[in-house]
């Protein structure tokens, strides 16, 4: 049985043995999963109509935006230059800086690539 298994990748025991769908080494008590590790992929980030967006792009938006703490609204066909995909942060996947406006965050369904 043991023959088929691999050896511990902590203290490279030979003596594993299977514990439901975990591989457990009596040795040093390391427990993992035989099955190939699936590499993470990055997120794709999309605007409005399906275009992806990249870091460096420059984008319009599509919406009037109005957001608290300000008298006026970001107005629609606002170009945005020099974007930054980042995590989302309540929906928010855009860091980026609007003339007029400052540092803020956009959702990308509200901006289209130029």
């Amino acid at each position: 049985m043991n023959d088929t298994l691999p050896p511990c990748p902590e203290c490279s025991s030979d003596l594993a043995y299977e514990m439901g769908a975990l591989l457990v080494c009596p040795m040093c008590a390391h427990e993992w999963s035989d099955e190939p590790v699936e590499e993470a992929t990055e997120p794709v980030f999309k605007d409005a109509f399906g275009t992806v967006l990249t870091d460096g792009d420059t984008v319009t938006v599509i919406k009037d935006l109005k957001f608290k703490g300000g008298g006026a609204a970001i107005k629609v066909g606002t170009k945005v230059r020099n974007i930054r995909l980042i995590t989302p942060v309540d929906g928010h996947d855009i860091d980026c800086k609007v003339d007029g406006f400052g540092p803020m965050q956009l959702k990308s369904g509200l901006v289209k690539k130029v």
